[in-house]
């Protein structure tokens, strides 16, 4: 998410989140020619158009607009705005608007030349967002700007008609703007003001010098740019508004203050006679527009309550829309509330300006699919910490949290020991001469180290568990251990060791990695005895060793990869890796590698970096650890090879140093770099051949062959398990065909990883017997139906009948459980629910699933896990292991990071999903320019994804993605209110907006609303799934304050049920800011827009049911569905806050007191009692500290 980073991770791509929102400077020379990005494409003369062709189109009439940037012509005769992505042209009296543009690009921010024969706008019909020129009568449109990556705002034309002054990013999300003047004619641009960071400290004489500069603005006189200025980019939840109008002197390169507004000052206009300035300001909650005369410096207000600004946002289509002033002067054309108003000059007397607009938007198709859910059997998706024995013919990994073993290459997979579920077992590795198997154990009283023997054949016991031998305990003192590994002579295990308090508290609590205290490098006698400590840890990579068991080499962020004695002295720097630029920071800046590991021999390391898998040579150079780039293995400073294509996790070099293994999902990958090599160079020879035979038809063979050595030198193509052809039925026959004949083109690479599927199929959890709850009123969701005294049958997991009492058949020796006065209705289910356990080393209880379940969540849908953990914990779910809702997740996003480039990297990227992860919705996570957005969702649809995406606080950004066919949108539309163009827009397009309006765009959050209204400290039952350590650190102090007139989230809800009464789609997000509560809050906050009751239940049942691809599944009470419900002790269509009264939840036909989560049918078991209440029972008068939460 560009979104609030409350759960950071220890991925680079969340690490690169959290630096990127402090904006970093560019150093550069004002009225410098900027050439740190050369226009290239400029010289090709030939522009390409988006690739994804319309499939389907919106039309309707409307007489109202969203943020319609306008402009007047210069002879006073016509208005052109652009609405819903194309530009239109309006007589200035009014009436029938003419679209002039069309097509699925996305067209804005129109403004006429000085002479009127042209309209500059800012447009990405050519993949990425430039800045375009077109007659005034939308024929002979040409691109100026031929960049990518960045976003342009604004543009302006100079007076004298020979440039246009723009705002332009040096990133592609950073919210810092420079202004650059483009001529004309052509040119790469020359860049006006400097968005540096001033150095050193801040003179409290003068005011801070802007490095934010958006919107410019001429008025009589051409020397003098204006601006909205500010410095910084703001953020979340602001207290004050920093932008303010400015002038920037083109002839002295100087920036001169104009306002200093409480409310910010935003979108300067001038009047062509240089008389007035016009500006919009934030006064008493709503946005009004003052009107300066400049040689008095008098002013006045000129309209109130008009357009809410965007200054709580990204502004990527400026802080206001687009107004204009007549060109006499004498009147201000802008709009407002949907509408065009005159707005004479000085009076401020407004006058619509009426019209009506056809609008013909093309989309792409709506990329969506459905699928089932399989009751019986699970096949575990992942294996973790994957290791090889000695000898290549056994494997050591951990799945479901245990340790197993197996036979290479097809072996069955057998548990390594008969511990139970209360304890996790993660690191495996094997002894250097191959008879144990160390491990590390977890649970929250604490973990060991442990070893067993492995002696082939009888290693290991079966699936149910009976094991060969026992294991011996090798420490002597339970902490919290993780990275284990043996020393190359195995007389010794070197392994990572933290506090366990540390370890069970502070990684939810403080978001932050588990190494941030306490932490130590330790060794200990492979037979087990005391532990030495080596060195203090802080962000740690696994430790590991050369040919010398003397010296131990680990990875860090800071130091990079060094080496040291078992003394912790004798430091030695070996080497630094970075991977893909942040796209986000003001100064793209490289991220740090996720893992590095030295080669047996030591002149090679392993690198793990976005997602992928490289071999980097290591040059000794002394001194300081040379830094290697990764992100373009053709142009690194030493040979580089990128080893994966579709990814790579848990890798590891095989002991003689010649192979490399990897996994992912549950598929095990060995890389043979001797092989590789040997096969792409005899791919190159072979092309070289045919090249020197000669011929038109040999050049096309030779480039072929080239283009498979390239391919096999930098990635291997890990060959998939589904080809694009089996997903017909999801993705439509027209793509499929598509997509096979595009694979068909495709070279096979010269060398191939040997892959092993690790395929372990276990039991899911399913209860046996019938039980009726009878009595109540029951709100089934299917339609506005609604049983005032019903029965519901469940028999076993699934819902076997429902209706009036006494109508349904009920079987001999069903239990009957009276429910008379309650209401039932579905579960919740959370389609934008972060519940984030600890990583790593996983815990065997998880609170956040428990919260979730005790207040009626049932079904939840992460949509960005940062890391791949989430896979095993909700086996461990559907297993029984572990009680909680349906975890489903995208995994981790689809970020820029991937870097993808073509529409076959889109595919590779999305075949991690498919294939190996198993999972049927990704998020596509600001992956970058338009036409990658659009690559991303014609490979989704060609591999039966359902693809959603991360708002990013960018409404432009947001309305294409609902054009090219996305199924959902996560996160607030930033800008409100939003009328008919873009609620029929949003309603057709079939996409599922989930505001998750507690931290939502655009405004203070909801959450800190609810804060000052409710004590969750005095909620019994959130104390009782909560540790109290999450709440006190929630409740206690927070930042920042807002009156009640200062939250927007209301407003943002009124445009929700806007979409929902329009026919659209919108969809319950928790964000897991407060687990369970949270998710009663966000609806309490989307009921405040005047939303009915029963459309708020359909937010948070079955239209997240139908997002995720499960409506026959879920989300309504009806028979055949999932027994997944709640009983309320009271109604909620009477009162939307009868949502929190709930007594019993219903999770695949286990019905649980939500006071205590004891199960209530089939078993009586009360819920093992949580590691927390044991810190929590004692207070300061000696009282137990966990109620009991029943109402």
């Amino acid at each position: 998410m560009f979104h609030p980073i409350l759960f950071e991770a220890r991925t680079a791509i969340l690490r690169a989140a959290a630096i990127c929102t402090v904006i970093l400077a560019v150093s550069q020379k004002v009225n410098a020619q900027d050439t740190t990005r050369a226009d290239s494409a400029a010289k090709t003369g030939k522009q390409k158009d988006l690739p994804l062709k319309s499939a389907r189109s919106v039309k309707f009439t409307t007489d109202e607009g969203t943020w319609l940037s306008l402009d007047v012509s210069p002879d006073a005769r016509t208005i052109v705005f652009e609405m819903v992505g194309d530009l239109y042209t309006l007589p200035i009296a009014g009436g029938t608007a003419k679209r002039i543009t069309d097509g699925m690009a996305f067209d804005a921010q129109p403004r006429y030349s000085p002479d009127g024969k042209q309209i500059v706008f800012v447009s990405d019909r050519n993949g990425s967002e430039n800045i375009w020129v077109v007659d005034s009568d939308g024929k002979n449109a040409r691109g100026l700007t031929k960049m990518e990556k960045t976003q342009f705002v604004s543009p302006e034309w100079t007076p004298d008609g020979r440039y246009i002054a723009v705002s332009r990013n040096a990133a592609q999300w950073a919210p810092v703007y420079d202004l650059y003047l483009y001529h004309k004619d052509g040119g790469s641009g020359v860049k006006m003001t400097n968005t540096s960071t001033p150095s050193g400290p801040p003179n409290p004489l003068t005011a801070p010098t802007p490095n934010n500069y958006i919107g410019a603005a001429f008025g009589k006189d051409s020397r003098f740019v204006y601006a909205s200025t500010r410095q910084g980019a703001g953020g979340y939840n602001q207290t004050n508004f920093g932008w303010q109008i400015s002038v920037y002197d083109r002839e002295t390169g100087q920036t001169f203050a104009r306002t200093n507004t409480l409310g910010g000052a935003m979108r300067p206009i001038v009047s062509p006679d240089g008389r007035y300035l016009v500006y919009a300001t934030r006064a008493d909650s709503v946005t009004s527009l003052r009107l300066r005369d400049i040689p008095s410096g008098e002013e006045t207000w000129l309209a109130r309550n008009v357009q809410r600004d965007d200054q709580e946002s990204r502004f990527t289509r400026d802080l206001m829309p687009g107004s204009a002033f007549t060109p006499d002067s004498r009147a201000l054309i802008t709009s407002y509330g949907g509408k065009l108003w005159r707005l004479e000059i000085p009076s401020g007397r407004a006058s619509a300006i009426p019209f009506t607009a056809e609008v013909d938007q093309s989309l792409g198709a709506l990329v969506k699919s459905e699928y089932k859910l399989n009751d019986s059997t699970l096949t575990v998706q992942q294996i973790r910490g994957a290791r090889p024995s000695p000898d290549g013919k056994r494997l050591a990994f951990t799945a479901l949290d245990k340790i197993w073993v197996m036979e290479l290459p097809k072996g069955a997979p057998r548990r390594l020991t008969n511990s139970d579920r209360a304890t996790g077992e993660h690191s495996p590795v094997w002894s250097p001469d191959g008879q144990y198997v160390a491990y590390v154990t977890w649970a929250e009283e604490g973990g060991d180290v442990y070893r067993a023997r492995c002696t082939a054949p009888l290693c290991g016991g079966n699936s149910r568990g009976r094991a060969s031998a026992q294991p011996e305990r090798l420490t002597r003192q339970s902490a919290f251990y993780e990275k284990l590994n043996y020393t190359p002579d195995g007389s010794r295990l070197v392994v990572a060791r933290g506090p366990r308090q540390r370890r069970v508290e502070h990684d939810e609590f403080a978001g932050g990695d588990p190494a941030a205290a306490g932490v130590e490098l330790v060794w200990l006698p492979a037979t087990g005895g005391d532990v030495k400590t080596i060195t203090p840890l802080t962000a740690y990579g696994y430790p590991h060793f050369a040919r010398d068991s003397e010296r131990i080499y680990i990875y860090n962020f800071r130091d990079g990869l060094v080496s040291m004695r078992f003394d912790g002295t004798d430091r030695k720097p070996i080497l630094k890796v970075t991977g893909y630029v942040e796209a986000r920071a003001q100064n793209p800046f490289p991220t740090p590698a996720d893992e590095v590991l030295i080669s047996p021999d030591g002149d090679r390391a392993l690198v793990e970096t976005g997602n992928h898998i490289y071999i980097v040579s290591i040059p000794q150079v002394g001194g300081q650890a040379p830094t290697v780039s990764v992100a373009n293995p053709s142009a690194a400073s030493v040979p580089v090879r990128r080893l994966t294509r579709i990814g790579g996790d848990f890798s590891g070099w095989v002991r003689e140093g010649s192979r490399v293994h990897y996994s992912i999902g549950h598929s095990y990958f060995t890389y043979d770099l001797t092989r590789a090599d040997s096969m792409i160079r005899d791919s190159t020879t072979k092309a070289d051949s045919v090249k020197e035979a000669g011929g038109a038809k040999a050049g096309g063979d030779t480039a072929r062959i080239r283009v498979a050595a390239r391919d096999s030198a930098q990635t291997d193509t890990a060959k998939t398990a589904r080809k694009p052809t089996e997903n017909v039925a999801l993705a439509g026959k027209d793509s499929a065909k598509a997509a096979q004949a595009d694979t068909a083109k495709k070279s096979k690479p010269a060398y191939e990883p040997d892959r092993i599927d690790v395929l372990i199929s276990v039991q899911r959890d399913r209860p046996k017997g019938t039980v009726v709850l009878r009595g109540a009123r029951i709100i089934t969701m299917k339609g506005d139906e609604v049983i005032e005294n019903g029965d519901v049958v469940v028999t076993d997991n699934r819902i076997a009948a429902v209706g009036a009492r006494g109508s349904v058949t009920i079987p001999a020796g069903a239990r009957e459980i009276d429910m008379a006065g309650k209401t039932i209705l579905p579960g919740w289910i959370d389609i934008h629910a972060h519940m984030w356990p600890p990583f790593g080393i996983h815990r065997t209880q998880v609170w956040e699933y428990l919260a979730n379940m005790a207040y009626g969540v049932t079904t939840t849908r992460d949509p960005q896990t940062a890391t791949t953990d989430v896979l095993s914990y909700g086996d461990l779910v559907e297993t029984g292991d572990m009680i909680g809702p349906r975890v489903f997740s995208t995994g981790p996003g689809v970020f820029w990071s991937d870097d993808i480039k073509s529409l076959e990297d889109a595919r590779d990227v999305l075949h991690r999903y498919t294939d190996f992860y198993n999972i049927h919705t990704i998020k596509q996570y600001m992956v970058g320019d338009r036409k990658v957005r659009q690559w991303v969702i014609m490979a989704s649809k060609e591999l039966g994804l359902t693809p959603t995406l991360e708002g990013g606080l960018d409404f432009k950004k947001n309305l294409t993605e609902a054009i090219d066919g996305y199924a959902g949108s996560e996160h607030s539309y930033p800008i409100a209110p939003l009328y008919k163009d873009n609620v029929q827009l949003l309603a057709q397009s079939g996409i599922t907006y989930t505001p998750t309006l507690l931290v939502q765009y655009g405004g203070p959050w909801a959450e800190n609303y609810w804060y000052q209204r409710q004590d969750i400290l005095k909620d019994a039952k959130l104390r009782r799934f909560t540790p109290q350590t999450e709440l006190i650190r929630r409740a206690y102090r927070r930042p920042g304050w807002w009156h009640d007139s200062q939250y927007s989230f209301a407003l943002q809800a009124e445009q929700a049920k806007k979409i929902v009464e329009a026919g659209g789609r919108v969809g319950l997000g928790g964000h897991g800011q407060l687990q369970g509560l949270g998710v009663h809050w966000e609806l309490w906050s989307i009921a405040s827009g005047g939303m009915k009751p029963m459309d708020v239940l359909r937010v948070g049942t079955v239209f997240g049911a139908e997002a995720i691809g499960l409506a026959k599944e879920i989300g309504s009470i009806e028979g055949g569905k999932l027994a997944d419900l709640q009983v309320l002790d009271a109604n909620p269509l009477t009162d939307i806050k009868n949502t929190n009264t709930v007594r019993y939840v219903m999770k695949n036909g286990r019905l649980y007191d939500a006071g205590t989560m004891a199960e209530m049918w089939p078993r009586q078991r009360e819920l093992a009692r949580p590691w927390w209440w044991d810190r929590e029972t004692a207070v300061e008068n000696g009282g137990p500290r966990i109620p009991d939460s029943r109402p």
